[in-house]
């Protein structure tokens, strides 16, 4: 039986930006692409929900002092 490492406690939801969310994303960072943190493609998580290079994720953390942390990262081949 095949563990769903999504459902895992320690990682984080990552969510796959459309292109219109991730240009609102960056145009608030008021960064380029290239400037955010990457992930490899071939990351357990990446390829579990589907993303492919150049693909900008939404990883949101639950935080004992924040609440919820949210980044962005890059997907690279």
């Amino acid at each position: 039986m095949k563990k769903d490492i999504l459902k895992h406690k320690l990682v984080p939801d990552h969510t796959i930006l459309s292109k219109t969310e991730a240009n609102k994303v960056l145009k608030q960072l008021n960064i380029h692409q290239e400037q955010l943190p990457k992930i490899k493609s071939d990351d357990p998580v990446v390829k579990e929900i589907g993303a492919k290079p150049d693909d900008i994720l939404k990883i949101t953390r639950k935080s004992h002092t924040a609440g919820k942390f949210v980044t962005y990262r890059l997907v690279l081949d």
